[in-house]
């Protein structure tokens, strides 16, 4: 085992122009794909990793509301959606469109006060 490790090296010891080529063509066609995308393609990936995000975030709010239910069992999780965005560091926005898609599967209901959730944990 030790001997063909070693072999191994030996072989890029002695051929570092083939790794060198290897390595540039594969840095010149990462950035081919990357500088010919078109503008749709670049588009449909943004949005894309934009609802990623906004799943993860949506699965971390329930996560932390199952968190504090666990902590605290009797009474219901309230929780604004200010003191999410401080607590995972996100835009106000963007945890109100996440609590918004936790309220199309039923997963949190909106509190009397404006601004304000309840989780359903």
């Amino acid at each position: 085992m030790t001997n063909s490790f070693a072999a191994g090296f030996s072989w890029i010891a002695l051929h570092w122009w083939i790794v060198l080529i290897i390595a540039c063509a594969t840095g010149i066609a990462a950035t081919c794909r990357w500088g010919f995308e078109t503008e749709k393609a670049k588009a449909q990936r943004a949005q894309l990793n934009r609802k990623k995000e906004l799943r993860r975030l949506a699965d971390r709010i329930s996560t932390y509301g199952h968190n504090v239910h666990r902590r605290y069992p009797t009474g219901d999780v309230v929780v604004s959606e200010r003191d999410l965005a401080e607590q995972f560091r996100k835009r106000t926005e963007a945890v109100a469109t996440a609590l918004n898609l936790l309220l199309g599967e039923q997963k949190v209901q909106r509190a009397s006060l404006n601004g304000y959730w309840k989780l359903n944990v």
